[in-house]
């Protein structure tokens, strides 16, 4: 399930044929999406999703758009991303506005792209603040991960064929134009993450295991007759079980984590960390973390005068029979491709200078946990405060008034104050947390944007910024700015932490921890393996605001929502023994002046509404002394007893009770 302020939710039936309803903030009533047709037009590289009328997929993760840039950038045409367990991505609509030339209803199924047939597709990161001018410079916004760690990719927005006004679009053109459509553009895939091969020393595997084929685009330049064998390998591996792969290749992880960084910065256009988390929960398995970092490096093959060819053709002994690449059936093992799809130069979506003279390469980084024993993860959390979701030429920082909607001409600076001429003059080195709850109560904070190495052979280690032993016995869920870490546990305790350890102690302590009856529950929620006893006291969810200076947030404690906000206002405002300020008198347009033309009259009312403050002040003294009176004993004398009288009188009760004690013991 995926919920968005501006566009509405979208949830799906985690099951085979299982449906997916999407229902707009702006309609009563919803629709469902992503219905597969069952035809096949292999010519056109669309393969059978469908049986009859049962779709044969399984959804397995959505994402739908929180802001407007996605669906501005795309025309309308991306706005819902649906991943099943066939391989398949769709894409699918939220609607245009009036003011667009070309209409496109909600829920409409836009474009399909087949990554990886036969293995499911678990997760997606969608850059919410993406632009064109990001695009222009070939920046990433999309990356997805399926079920055995691989990364695809994608750096341009798809367009849609022409379409004449007067044809009438049934449900069979509406999916051959989505096929079309995804053709527009190119997922690559990082060659680090591709799927790895069981040792086979028997040679009796008929395929290889880190091969699968995958949509190609239009930018190929495939014959229909190549399109159509491309089309048969992959409903060939549509068509395999999980099993086939889980027997072929290592890593199969349904429950791995993606985070990614979308404003890392190299210096040269690119620089995005894409984090793959293994969680570690499966019996044997053991907790990892993996930092893939896109860099742009010099392309020896742009002084090659066959330098434009935009795909490299692989040499006969690296063939599994015929060309892989017009997708026919492979009758045994095959070598490695001596070329990779991360060296395909995508001219449609090279904007700048000087792009076509870099080629792309990925470069690894493993996270370490500073010495602890490995832990399984149970949560994950990444800073997104305004400032740590911006690249260098959006920061205002560096740019002073440039294209960053946090900065302003008003607030450019002086011409003799020093500006910070690259990101390592900047306080922190823009550096962005990403923190990791673990099983065992315990909290690791790594830089995301730490250096990585200079050689992509190389994998560099990452050391923590910071670990927090908290006292929850499991971490439930985080939350992340650029100023205070908030960490949720299973038993309900929810406390904001300095990242930077200014204090090795919490900072404040925002939901106390439950007596024995939420212990109780907890063991209930842990023994049962169906999940009949749910823990309803632990932290579900966190949400902090996006400005990091704004202490505000938000947290569901089973059926409860909490929210806390503090400011230094606030803390002078109602924290103090003075009494509250006043707002300005209606009809002033002065704060500052409360009697500016408003006569006589004005002073009267002022002086009566400071007497009733005063009246209910004195009320509230007199309740609060006689609460502690009745709870305490401190009026039991009367108002004119000293301490010595009250002390005697105390004394008096501890001997009355401490003779009936000896009496009953007798």
């Amino acid at each position: 399930m995926d919920v968005s302020r501006l566009h509405g939710m979208v949830y799906a039936e985690g099951l085979p044929s299982g449906k997916i309803y999407y229902r707009s903030t702006e309609e009563k009533r919803g629709r469902l999406l992503a219905e597969a047709v069952p035809y096949s037009w292999p010519q056109f590289g669309v393969p059978q999703l469908a049986i009859g009328t049962i779709d044969s997929q399984t959804p397995c993760s959505l994402w739908i758009a929180k802001s407007a840039n996605v669906p501005a950038c795309s025309g309308g045409l991306v706005g819902i991303l649906v991943g099943s367990s066939q391989g398949v991505v769709t894409a699918c609509s939220v609607g245009t506005n009036g003011l667009d030339e070309r209409r496109i209803e909600r829920g409409e199924v836009t474009c399909r792209w087949v990554l990886s047939p036969g293995v499911p597709i678990i997760g997606f990161a969608v850059d919410e603040n993406v632009s064109t001018k990001r695009l222009a410079s070939g920046r990433v916004w999309a990356v997805a991960l399926n079920a055995l760690g691989e990364l695809f990719y994608l750096s341009g927005m798809p367009s849609r064929p022409h379409i004449e006004r007067k044809e009438r679009l049934n449900r069979s053109r509406l999916e051959l134009l989505a096929w079309e459509t995804g053709r527009t553009v190119h997922w690559a895939m990082a060659e680090p993450s591709r799927r790895v091969a069981r040792p086979d020393p028997f040679d009796s595997a008929d395929i290889d295991g880190s091969y699968s084929p995958r949509s190609s685009w239009n930018g190929m330049g495939l014959s229909p007759e190549q399109i159509a064998a491309e089309t048969k390998e992959i409903q060939t591996f549509i068509g395999k079980k999980p099993m086939h792969f889980r027997k072929l290749n290592d890593g199969w992880d349904m429950r791995r984590r993606l985070e990614v960084d979308f404003a890392g910065e190299d210096g040269s256009g690119a620089g995005e960390n894409v984090v793959v988390i293994e969680n570690g929960l499966d019996e044997g398995g053991i907790a990892s973390i993996r930092r893939y970092t896109r860099c742009k490096v010099p392309n020896p093959a742009a002084s090659d005068p066959l330098g434009d060819v935009s795909l490299p053709i692989p040499s006969d002994s690296s063939r599994p029979g015929n060309n892989q690449m017009i997708g026919t059936s492979q009758q045994g093992r095959s070598q490695e491709p001596s070329w990779s799809f991360g060296a395909v130069r995508r001219n449609s979506t090279a904007g700048s200078e000087g792009v076509e003279d870099q080629a792309e390469e990925w470069r690894i980084s493993n996270f370490s946990f500073g010495g602890l024993k490995v832990p399984q993860i149970t949560t994950t959390a990444l800073d997104l405060s305004t400032y740590a979701i911006l690249t260098v030429e959006e920061d205002p920082l560096l740019t002073a008034s440039g294209s960053s909607l946090t900065s302003s001409p008003t607030s450019s600076p002086l011409p003799q104050m020093a500006r910070p001429g690259t990101p390592t003059d900047v306080p922190g080195q823009r550096a962005r947390l990403l923190a990791v709850g673990s099983k065992i109560g315990t909290i690791t904070l790594w830089n995301i944007r730490d250096p990585t190495s200079t050689n992509s052979a190389i994998e560099s280690t990452m050391k923590p910024v910071r670990i927090i032993h908290t006292e929850s016995p499991q971490i439930s869920c985080l939350a992340l700015s650029a100023l205070y870490l908030v960490h949720g546990g299973n038993d309900g305790l929810v406390q904001a932490w300095d990242p930077l350890a200014s204090s090795a102690e919490s900072i404040r302590t925002l939901n106390s921890r439950f007596s024995s009856r939420a212990r109780r529950r907890l063991v209930q929620a842990e023994a049962s393996p169906q999940g009949v006893g749910i823990n309803l006291f632990a932290a579900g969810a966190i949400y902090l605001d996006p400005d990091p200076t704004v202490l505000r947030g938000m947290v569901s404690l089973g059926t409860h929502l909490r929210y806390w906000s503090y400011s230094s206002s606030a803390a002078d405002q109602y924290k103090s023994n003075k009494r509250r300020l006043r707002r300005s008198e209606r009809g002033s347009n002065q704060g500052a002046d409360r009697f500016t033309g408003t006569g006589r009259g004005a002073l009267k009312d002022y002086i009566a509404n400071e007497k009733f403050e005063l009246e209910k002040e004195q009320i509230g003294r007199h309740k609060e002394e006689e609460r502690l009176a009745g709870r305490f004993g401190l009026d039991l004398l009367g108002p004119g007893a000293t301490e010595d009288e009250i002390l005697a009188y105390a004394t008096m009760l501890s001997e009355e009770a401490a003779a009936s004690d000896e009496q009953r013991r007798k």
